[in-house]
């Protein structure tokens, strides 16, 4: 059997590849057709899923799309898109052209190429454990989080944090602090996932809950990217559950509940799936990575995202070509897009702090946030050459608003210069007594509610 597939993929790979050759890939890139935006234009064989590897691409570029023109009906793909940078400018900068057109070329390495085939996606995890974490969300979860990998001497050098309707998942990369690589002794993974399950859970093992928490631990393995996986985890948590009979224009946080709306085309044998909801970034790549991971194909689709809300509009079938086949089904795909849609956005006080990496620095941060009353809804940590890059949104753990005097206090004991605030009312305020060389070279201690070193099974 396995012979056989092996045989089969073998087979399927050399079919692709010679229709590459037969019909290469294109990509033309043009800056004169349109006076505010690049044009993008891309065409080559069709596959399952190739729409979302050419978001990802997009995407992970920090590109915004504010149109796009879809149709992938049959054995080609043809997409158009208009795109500007961060700053709402045209794309000039050459390196990110350059990479646009080796990406989605012709090129061995970009996601049309049959050797990328199993690999798109896909990152090789072999310097850094990867640990995938769901469960209920509550004040102060992360830093707790945090304050057990620090004690098990694992430096978390990498991660991203959602929360959507009192659920939390994280996916996050931890090195070894002796060694700065991989945790790879199988007794010591065992303890990571014990512990840190034993925090999902509240500190009790015996708390009834709807759904069980989930930690996953491994070392040197593929590791999907980020945002997909959280997509995933919180997917498998049934977050969007509770969309069912809410029809209010917001949920209980406040966040505006986006428009979905899915119909059938009997005629034609297309389901069509309507979206309205207010524009952000990455928008489409949650959209169009929840209809691809259902196992729904997109036909056709049309975006228009040029002001402050986006309406997108899709044609998709199943896999074996039928629309969508019952009341049921149209209902879970309304629900699944709606969490898509609303687990990225960002909630509460937006902080980016920047300063030299070093071991327990998140617990740290987290512990200070927690001590002060405010509960992280969102985090992205990022380590690049010795620099702790985060980002988190914050909001005061009783539901009133983020007071801006909590925020002075805190920008006080981490240092003004390193915890900057992004947006909102609070204004950064200078200080001669500013003294953050305590905190940079880890005076503070760890301080956690439970001491996890001396926890029971």
């Amino acid at each position: 059997m396995d012979v056989c597939l092996s045989y089969s993929y073998q087979m399927d790979d050399e079919i692709a590849k010679f229709i590459k050759r037969v019909n290469p890939p294109r990509v033309v890139i043009d800056n004169d057709v349109c006076k505010n935006v690049t044009v993008i234009k891309v065409d080559s064989a069709n596959k399952h899923g190739i729409l979302l590897e050419v978001v990802q691409v997009l995407t992970d570029l920090n590109l915004t799309i504010k149109k796009a023109y879809i149709s992938s009906d049959g054995g080609w793909f043809m997409d158009v898109f208009n795109v500007t940078d961060q700053d709402g400018n045209k794309v000039t900068d050459e390196i990110v052209l350059e990479y646009i057109r080796k990406s989605l070329g012709p090129d061995e390495s970009s996601c049309f190429s049959p050797s990328m085939r199993s690999t798109i996606g896909v990152k090789q995890s072999v310097d850094f454990t990867v640990i995938e974490l769901t469960g209920t969300d509550r004040p102060g979860l992360l830093s707790e989080l945090c304050a057990v990998l620090m004690d098990l001497q694992c430096n978390v050098v990498n991660a991203e944090i959602w929360t959507h309707r009192a659920k939390a998942a994280a996916v996050l990369q931890v090195t070894d602090e002796e060694t700065c690589s991989a945790v790879t002794d199988p007794e010591r993974l065992s303890k990571i996932r014990k512990l840190l399950g034993y925090v999902l859970t509240g500190g009790s093992s015996s708390r009834r809950r709807s759904r069980e928490p989930k930690t996953t631990v491994s070392s040197s393995l593929n590791e999907t990217y980020a945002d997909r996986k959280l997509h995933q985890l919180m997917f498998a948590d049934r977050d969007y559950d509770e969309w069912e009979n809410n029809t209010d224009d917001e949920d209980k946080s406040g966040r505006v509940i986006p428009d979905v709306d899915v119909s059938n085309l009997h005629d034609l044998d297309y389901s069509i799936v309507m979206i309205k909801c207010k524009d952000r970034p990455k928008l489409l790549f949650d959209t169009v990575f929840t209809l691809t991971d259902m196992k729904y194909v997109v036909s056709h689709a049309s975006i228009d995202a040029e002001g402050p809300e986006a309406y997108q509009e899709y044609y998709i079938r199943h896999t074996d070509g039928s629309p969508v086949k019952s009341e049921a089904e149209r209902q879970r795909v309304i629900k699944c897009l709606k969490a898509a849609i609303q687990r990225r956005v960002s909630e509460g006080l937006k902080l980016e702090l920047c300063t030299s990496d070093r071991v327990g620095l998140l617990s740290d941060v987290t512990r200070i946030f927690r001590e002060n009353s405010l509960t992280v809804t969102r985090a992205e940590v990022k380590t690049k050459g010795g620099k702790a890059l985060n980002t988190f949104y914050v909001r005061d753990a009783s539901g009133y608003e983020v007071d801006a005097k909590t925020i002075d206090s805190i920008r006080q004991v981490i240092g003004q210069t390193i915890l900057q605030v992004k947006g909102g009312n609070t204004e950064p305020k200078p200080s001669s007594q500013e003294s953050p060389t305590g905190f940079l070279f880890g005076v503070f201690k760890s301080r956690s509610f439970v001491n996890f070193g001396l926890i029971r099974s």
